[in-house]
């Protein structure tokens, strides 16, 4: 018998923010926050062409220069190993593709604008920019790649001289005899080119590192954003060529991450170096200039496919030629991003065969890597779009296609072509729920309204479904102190979504106390001896079943000693209120007290630790509502409408938070990002002057509501949320925009960012 009072500390329920307090009265953390007495500033030279062969004639004014300690070359710091791809891809041949590392510090040749050569180190930011300007260096420009769609054509520049036609890997997924057969027999082949654009991972705080060699201990105390400590040990470890004990990690506050924050970048280890040879604490800033030319970028791929229909529009197999562009390196997951969007290609539709071909290409552009999602908006945008212009193809409307076409209850587990097992669902069911909130069968009036005041509408729809929460685990501890509060200690790693409300609302239920009397401690690797860090939407569902498991082991124990120092059955105990009290009675005894009656240790220890088989399957509706100036080309989202399937809720005002987020960098990537090279390999979208954000009177109020069936790999039914918004969100606007603009002009495809610009010579050239 354990009962709980605090429900509203439970799975479900909406407890305040614990976070929030100190960030909206300016105490927040984070590592530009962090100094020491004698810190010295790092900054790094970037090169300013694309493509150039360069030396180094002189850095003796530089390292002369007043305030100056250090001025690192690429011959420095030959010692340090290259940031390696970690997920290599099997070829089609049986072979893995081959890498192309970065260097810590290029010699010889720069691959891309912001490639690094330098790195000076002064008393301050300014002092180092100032010794920088006197560094000579002689530039060899040489031409440059940067338009994805060409960079494997036969005649293109190459990024390697010895690479082989810029291709990066390649890579096969399917069954190509068995789709061509259908293909040959189909009644109707529908065909549709995208380009999914490239972004930047604009996060509020950018990246930053601070770096201090510690002489007695043997070891360098790192302080760095991240979204994982062990995750930076490891690869910090193989650069500099150490044992994990020797580099102590740690992570405060972080301002944002969406993937981008998972990787080791170069400024890491050069700051460990200079801080060891100078003895003295070294740290970094990004700007935010700095921020478009170094940190990963996103997406950036083109895309060709075609679906095998039937005469009913019953789809039969779906055929995919991918170019992603992998940037000038292969970047720590890069080429696992396009493989990871292809085995959800088929999305929920009852889609019996593919082939999907992809291919990765370097370009002369900063490398790509995960961005929220990686992989999985691709897929999604690339079969929404694909399944309305099937609609259109075959005469049938948007919901009609994909009534006949989305897999049925009946058919879960569902094993698709890509390799993915859908475990539960109700696809059709969220679909009609979301068109009723949306009030879909009423739009036609709505856009003759529209008519009379000059402009034109559109809705759209995606059905989406993600994998997330991959196979794993991600241990837990909580434990009792001897003031009666507890601590939480988890390897994933917070940046901006409320893990310490989440956390340790789950805990506060089985421990029956306050959740601000829950610590959560992250961030620390001396605090754990692993943890798998924040990413993929693993943290809730794999690290809170975990911290659900770890305070029941935690509770039985305390129970036992309560039972013990009052006389009393375990099984007459229960938690409430941090006491221990005997069911019926008012004799209670503190947790406080309970804690210093422990025999040891690990009487005040709960360990959880839930192992995941397989994936999880978030998945739902998204249904946009749009109006488009034909004299302006400015599009308007005038209706935004959700329904989703998350199987079970921690809490709903967090999940409400991350939804409304992700639908924010989705309608991001529609109307406004977009990352722009030009010939030359010159960014041209370097900064909030040029690269569009989403701001407030882009995004509209969202109607959002749960259509839950839970899951069944998940030991708490939690299918996970944090990427899902960006994933259904692209498609549905596109396809809102497209709707409009085929009612209108009889125009059928547009690709993103639908800037005015673009909508304005588009709708003219129509005319």
């Amino acid at each position: 018998m354990n009962k709980i009072t605090h429900a509203k500390f439970g799975m479900g329920a909406s407890p305040l923010r614990k976070e929030d307090n100190a960030f909206i009265t300016g105490k927040g953390c984070y590592t530009d926050d962090k100094t020491d007495n004698g810190v010295l500033y790092g900054y790094v030279l970037r090169s300013p062409a694309a493509h150039a062969k360069f030396k180094i004639e002189d850095i003796t004014e530089a390292s002369a220069y007043p305030g100056v300690h250090a001025v690192l070359t690429a011959d420095d710091i030959s010692h340090l190993q290259p940031l390696k791809n970690i997920v290599p891809i099997k070829q089609p041949d049986g072979s893995m593709n081959a890498t192309r590392d970065i260097p810590v510090l290029c010699k010889d040749i720069v691959r891309h604008v912001g490639d690094a050569i330098c790195f000076i180190v002064a008393e301050s930011v300014d002092l180092a920019k100032d010794a920088a300007e006197l560094i000579e260096i002689d530039f060899d420009i040489l031409p440059a790649v940067t338009d994805t769609e060409k960079t494997l054509d036969d005649d293109s520049v190459l990024v390697y001289e010895d690479g082989t036609k810029n291709l990066a890997f390649t890579h096969f997924m399917g069954d190509r005899e068995a789709t061509d057969k259908i293909f040959a027999k189909a009644d109707h082949i529908t065909e549709l080119k995208l380009i999914n654009n490239r972004l930047v991972s604009n996060y509020m705080e950018t990246r930053a590192v601070h770096a201090k060699w510690d002489e007695n201990a043997n070891r360098f105390d790192v302080t760095v954003g991240s979204q994982g400590v062990f995750g930076q040990r490891r690869v910090l470890a193989s650069v500099m060529g150490l044992e994990l004990e020797q580099i102590h990690v740690m992570t405060p506050d972080v301002g944002g991450g969406f993937g981008t924050k998972v990787f080791v970048y170069r400024e890491y280890p050069l700051c460990m170096v200079a801080a060891k040879m100078l003895g003295r604490p070294v740290k970094w800033t990004s700007d935010r200039s700095e921020h478009f030319v170094s940190d990963a970028h996103g997406r950036d791929n083109v895309v060709t496919a075609k679906m095998a229909m039937d005469k009913d529009g019953k789809f039969l197999a779906i055929d995919i030629d991918l170019v992603a562009a992998m940037g000038a390196y292969l970047h720590a997951y890069g080429p696992f991003i396009p493989y990871l969007g292809i085995t959800m290609t088929t999305g929920l539709y009852d889609i019996p065969t593919m082939a999907a071909l992809t291919r990765g290409s370097y370009t002369h552009t900063v490398p790509t890597d995960a961005y929220r999602g990686a992989g999985r908006p691709e897929a999604a945008y690339l079969i929404e779009r694909l399944v309305d212009q099937c609609a259109r193809d075959m005469s049938l409307s948007p919901d009609e296609i994909r009534r006949r076409n989305l897999i049925t209850p009946e058919q879960l587990p569902y094993t698709t072509p890509g390799g993915r097992m859908y475990d539960t669902g109700e696809y059709e069911q969220h679909m009609k729920q979301c068109m009723q909130n949306a009030d879909w069968d009423t739009f036609e009036a709505r856009n003759d309204l529209a008519k009379t005041k000059g402009k034109i509408r559109g809705i759209g729809m995606s059905t989406y479904i993600e994998a997330c929460a991959f196979a794993g685990s991600e241990p837990a501890f909580v434990e009792l102190k001897t003031d009666g509060t507890f601590d939480l200690k988890i390897g994933t790693q917070s940046n901006g979504q409320g893990h310490a409300t989440a956390y340790t609302q789950l805990a506060a239920e089985k421990l029956g106390i306050d959740y601000d009397k829950i610590q959560l401690r992250q961030g620390d690797t001396d605090d754990l001896e692993n943890g798998g860090g924040t990413g993929g939407s693993r943290s809730i569902p794999l690290g809170g079943v975990s911290v659900v498991q770890a305070s029941e082991q935690l509770a039985e124990k305390i129970k036992n000693i309560a039972a013990e120092e009052l006389e009393a059955s375990s099984a007459d105990i229960e938690l409430e209120d941090g006491e221990a009290r005997i069911v019926g009675t008012d004799r209670v005894i503190s947790f406080a007290d309970i804690a210093h009656a422990a025999n040891s240790e690990d009487d005040l220890m709960g360990e959880g630790e839930f192992k995941q088989a397989e994936a999880t399957y978030p998945n739902g509706t998204h249904i946009c509502e749009v109006e488009i100036d034909p004299v302006t080309g400015v599009t308007e989202i005038i209706k935004y409408t959700v329904v989703d399937d998350f199987g079970a809720i921690v809490n709903p005002v967090l999940l409400a938070g991350q939804v409304h987020g992700g639908i924010a960098q989705g309608i991001g990537q529609c109307l406004n990002e977009n990352v722009v090279y030009d010939d030359e390999g010159q960014l041209l979208t370097a900064s909030f002057m040029d690269y569009g954000m989403p701001r407030a009177d882009n995004v509209p109020g969202f109607d959002f509501s749960t259509r839950n069936v839970p899951s069944t790999t998940n030991a708490l039914g939690i299918k996970g949320a944090g990427e899902a918004g960006t994933i259904g969100s692209c498609p549905a606007v596109m396809n809102a925009v497209v709707d409009a603009l085929y009612r209108e002009y009889n125009i059928s495809h547009i690709d993103m960012p639908v800037t005015p610009s673009k909508l304005w010579s588009l709708i003219n050239s129509a005319r």
